[in-house]
């Protein structure tokens, strides 16, 4: 049985984006970042960086410098707050 099966995945949620491009991340979320080809590296204000210039996955919302948003790490897919609220209680289920 793989780890997969056994416990869904996270839906990490930001409590504010730094940017409309890009908000700055710690090293324990860069594997998941990589994953969803969301990582940007080299920065002079930072060492990673999680993308989202392209807003909202799921609705197309746009996500702005102060929004909150979410991570599907299963998915990969960036979330609005609504659709990130909305993923997390339906994975909680």
């Amino acid at each position: 049985m793989w780890y997969s099966d056994c416990y869904s995945m996270p839906v990490i949620h930001f409590e504010a984006a730094d940017a409309a491009e890009r908000t700055q991340i710690g090293e324990a979320l860069v594997t998941f970042a990589r994953s969803a080809d969301r990582l940007e590296t080299g920065r002079a204000e930072g060492k990673y960086f999680l993308t989202h210039a392209d807003g909202c996955d799921e609705g197309g919302e746009p996500i702005e410098a102060g929004d909150e948003f979410y991570l599907d790490t299963e998915t990969g897919e960036v979330l609005c707050a609504e659709h990130g609220r909305a993923r997390r209680e339906e994975r909680e289920k």
